[in-house]
């Protein structure tokens, strides 16, 4: 299948279905030397695996990773990195009566249209798990920022109609709340609201906030590769984003050059931005600040309330979805987000390492 790879330098390509043998990814263009191993993958899966909540899917999965290649004595050996998760609770026969029909929101029609056939098993590669692969890969690419002391975080901020207050923003709420929202009092309402969406069998949406600190400018190609256009990319291609901003995003279209335009000045004899309205890039390359984007979700689409459809009959029929399925995606995917938010600045920074003379003639100065 065309388009399961992404970058350019630090590259990924991800592969499995949903209830397939298994679902990994692998890396190409990771540098030689950085310490790796499972545990370093394990606790970026174990934010986005299943049943760890009321409001996640019932699916039972360790999602236990293992390194195939690529490392040698604990440190990446700069050779593609094969990294495979096995799958181990699919129940298919949830999944047969889907086969002859299209459910409402989900990719059945469209890739039936493509392809003319699919593995209608929880979505084939469709399915959220594809996300497995990314996330792994992300692993790799936020440890090796890290060493560069730039941080991606991403969190909750929204679900529904509650929204964070940045006032009571808390870091450990993020890993320790079931929305992952980093505001205990916002993720109480939040949780009351997801409680009255299982009732009534519907679902909800919501949206993610990433924040990445330290990068420094100049990171972005010019036109196409923007580090804007390419982020939007590795967003958009999460299954369920169905929008996508940077800075004040949407507001833009509301506001006056005056207030939109962040002024510079001298501090610390460095060149700095007094407010950040363009989410920390100009001209689609980073101007030093912090890079904010977020992600528009959209409810998960498998609701257990009666729907309209038809099938490959051309009959119009009703439909009530059967399985297992999350009521709201939002908190799973937040460790997607930070994924696909790191892997794209990562290939970046790598192909920036060419874009002047006196920094190769410094990498190569005997």
């Amino acid at each position: 299948m065309a388009g399961s790879t992404l970058g350019s330098v630090f590259s990924i390509t991800t592969w499995g279905e949903s209830h397939g043998k298994a679902l990994g990814v692998v890396i190409d263009g990771c540098p030689a030397g950085v310490s790796l191993c499972e545990q370093d993958i394990q606790e970026f899966l174990d934010r986005r695996k299943p049943g760890q909540s009321r409001f996640t899917t019932l699916r039972k999965e360790l999602d236990l990773v293992k390194i195939y290649s690529g490392i040698f004595e604990g440190k990446t050996t700069g050779t593609p990195i094969s990294l495979m998760v096995p799958n181990t609770s699919q129940i298919s026969t949830d999944y047969n009566e889907i086969a002859g029909f299209y459910r409402p929101g989900h990719a059945d029609y469209t890739y039936d249209e493509k392809y003319g056939f699919r593995d209608y098993r929880g979505g084939g590669r469709s399915s959220g798990r594809e996300t497995i692969g990314r996330v792994a890969a992300g692993a790799v690419a936020i440890k090796i920022l890290e060493s560069l002391n730039i941080k991606v975080s991403a969190y909750t901020k929204t679900i529904g109609p509650v929204s964070i207050n940045m006032k009571r923003f808390d870091a450990s709420a993020i890993l320790n709340t079931p929305t992952a929202m980093p505001d205990y009092e916002a993720s109480k309402e939040a949780e009351q609201f997801l409680e009255e969406c299982i009732m009534k069998k519907d679902s909800a949406g919501g949206v993610v906030e990433c924040r990445v600190t330290n990068l420094p400018a100049g990171i972005g190609e010019p036109v196409f590769d923007k580090l804007d256009a390419c982020l939007g990319k590795a967003i958009m291609s999460i299954g369920a984003v169905k929008a996508f901003e940077i800075g004040d995003g949407f507001k833009v279209a509301d506001s006056v050059g005056s207030e939109n335009n962040d002024q510079f000045h001298i501090e610390d004899q460095k060149i700095v931005k007094s407010s950040n309205h363009s989410g920390g890039m100009l001209g689609g390359i980073s101007d030093g600040s912090e890079v904010i984007l977020r992600a528009y979700i959209k409810p998960t689409p498998s609701i257990y309330i009666p729907q309209n459809t038809v099938n490959k009959d051309m009959e119009e029929i009703q439909v009530q979805i059967k399985g297992r399925h999350d009521p709201i995606i939002v908190p799973r995917a937040v460790v997607v987000v930070e994924a696909m938010t790191a892997l794209t600045v990562l290939d970046l920074l790598l192909q920036n390492m060419s874009s002047r003379l006196d920094g190769i003639q410094r990498f190569y100065k005997k």
